[in-house]
């Protein structure tokens, strides 16, 4: 199938139209007509090689939501004309104990990535949602349910599953006590999911700016981590701490913030972070831990949650020609809170 998106052909070059060729449908595959596409901080790190693993051509895009126009001879789980949505992989083994127990994020021979990486059988580089197209494994296809927008839905298959997915490994629910540092695409989904969820929630950041943003939200209050003071009033009051900053930064302001037995769960920082001070992890009986994207049938569940309590992310929408300005304004931190491409801006004579 041949198709149009946009791509980086290095780390220094602006994203362009690119034509490509989609693999032709597996008997377990199913095709789809991408219809939005949300940016995540992830595309802008790739596209310019910030973590020094990208190949290029890149064709970025792990948030999508479209609709099935084709699908496999085997296929079970979608029709065409299905609403469907892909997050950050598109495949796994299947086969080891992490895929049998539903955690192919942790795949033990490695998921295959949306974008950026290798498909399983072929070896063909992947390509992601800044695209008409998109051919997926059907279990990597996640049904949209009834009541979600679709123009807001797409940020929920990374921002919403990275930070839900830690709110139900750590059991978060009423009377729980959150912290989110940041609110940004990642933070503000935290902030929700975790309101929604009955817990008492407390947004960190360095002022308090953002004070009116995280009550409209759903936040009980905001803590000013540059207020030594009130800093040390919190000592010990969460038991959960989402901390989705996505650049080096120093947690040691946060880990006393835990009581006994509390995480700190790092949800937005690939790579080195500040030298930790381990006095208040030994005393305190405090850890530290990461978090990634959540397996298949955990994203749906986010979904089907989402549907339920009427969760969406707060959302600007961009054609698709706008993708190096919107690229430009997440680095300056210049989005309320998750930029989404309509892809029907964008133009492809060429493609089927």
């Amino acid at each position: 199938m041949r198709t149009l998106g946009y791509a980086a052909q290095s780390a220094k070059s602006p994203l362009a139209p690119f034509t490509f060729e989609r693999r032709a449908l597996r008997p377990n595959d199913v095709a789809m007509e991408v219809l939005y596409t949300g940016i995540c901080h992830t595309d802008l790190h790739q596209a310019r090689n910030d973590w020094g693993w990208s190949n290029y051509p890149i064709v970025p895009g792990h948030e999508i939501v479209g609709r099935v126009i084709q699908v496999g001879n085997e296929v079970t789980r979608h029709k065409v004309g299905d609403a469907v949505a892909v997050g950050c992989m598109v495949d796994s083994c299947q086969q080891c104990d992490q895929c049998r127990k539903g955690e192919e994020q942790l795949c033990r021979k490695g998921n295959t990535q949306t974008y950026n990486d290798r498909d399983r059988i072929t070896c063909e580089p992947t390509y992601g949602g800044y695209s008409k197209h998109l051919v997926v494994r059907e279990e990597f296809a996640l049904a949209v349910p009834d009541g979600l927008d679709l123009s807001k839905t797409a940020p929920l298959l990374c921002a919403g599953i990275t930070t839900y997915s830690p709110l139900r490994t750590w059991n978060v629910g009423p009377g729980s006590r959150v912290g989110v540092i940041g609110l940004g695409g990642l933070g503000h989904m935290a902030v929700k999911l975790a309101t929604a969820m009955g817990a008492d929630v407390t947004v960190m950041s360095r002022s308090s700016d953002k004070q009116a943003d995280a009550f409209a939200l759903g936040a009980d209050r905001l803590l000013v981590s540059s207020d030594e003071e009130a800093m040390a009033k919190a000592g010990s009051s969460f038991d959960l701490i989402i901390d989705t900053v996505p650049v080096k930064h120093d947690i040691n302001p946060y880990t006393p913030l835990l009581d006994i037995d509390g995480t700190l769960v790092l949800v937005g920082q690939i790579g080195p972070l500040a030298e930790p001070n381990t006095i208040p992890l030994l005393l305190g009986r405090r850890r530290v831990a990461g978090s990634p994207i959540g397996g298949i049938a955990e994203t749906q569940e986010m979904l089907n949650f989402c549907a339920r309590k009427n969760i969406l992310p707060d959302c600007e929408m961009i054609r698709m020609d706008q993708i190096n300005e919107a690229f430009e304004r997440l680095e300056r931190a210049d989005v309320r809170y998750r930029f989404v491409i309509d892809m029907a801006t964008l133009s492809a004579p060429e493609a089927v």
